[in-house]
């Protein structure tokens, strides 16, 4: 009796050193150098509104697809249903590469559209401000969309 008591005592305790460790903090992603875009970048901090896709299609979505970039190189926004986040390299020669693009998966009627959208991001490979707008091209030099700054 005495040692099954012991043997309780004794899982009881690592169950609750485990659910103890379940229950830490993750530690803050490490930054590696380079993540980093210089905040007074023409991309960085304003919000870009959707304004076309390709050279002139229009989308009607539930909510605006929008982005920002913020300067320590995340990107936020929406693809018009779900929420997004990622991260953005800004290079020279006015480079653009959007990466680890995630969204949320609500699900709304132009979930194609949305998918578009987040495809434009993630083929953008240069971008050209012209005043308030930012157009994004593909590595083939092809126009892939049109937004807007917001603010």
């Amino acid at each position: 009796m005495m040692k099954t008591l012991v043997a309780r005592l004794g899982l009881m305790t690592a169950a609750a050193a485990l659910l103890a460790a379940c229950g830490s903090q993750p530690s803050e992603p490490t930054r590696q150098e380079g993540e980093r875009v210089a905040s007074d970048h023409p991309v960085v901090g304003p919000r870009w509104n959707l304004l076309l896709v390709g050279t002139d299609e229009r989308l009607s979505m539930p909510e605006t697809p929008h982005f920002t970039v913020s300067s320590d190189g995340r990107v936020s926004g929406s693809d018009g249903c779900n929420q997004l986040n990622g991260r953005v390299r800004l290079d020279e020669g006015n480079r653009i590469q959007f990466s680890e693009l995630a969204t949320t998966r609500r699900g709304c009627a132009q979930l194609e559209d949305a998918k578009r959208v987040t495809g434009m991001m993630e083929n953008a490979y240069r971008f050209l401000i012209d005043h308030d707008r930012l157009v994004l091209f593909g590595p083939d030099q092809r126009v892939l969309g049109g937004w807007k700054r917001a603010n």
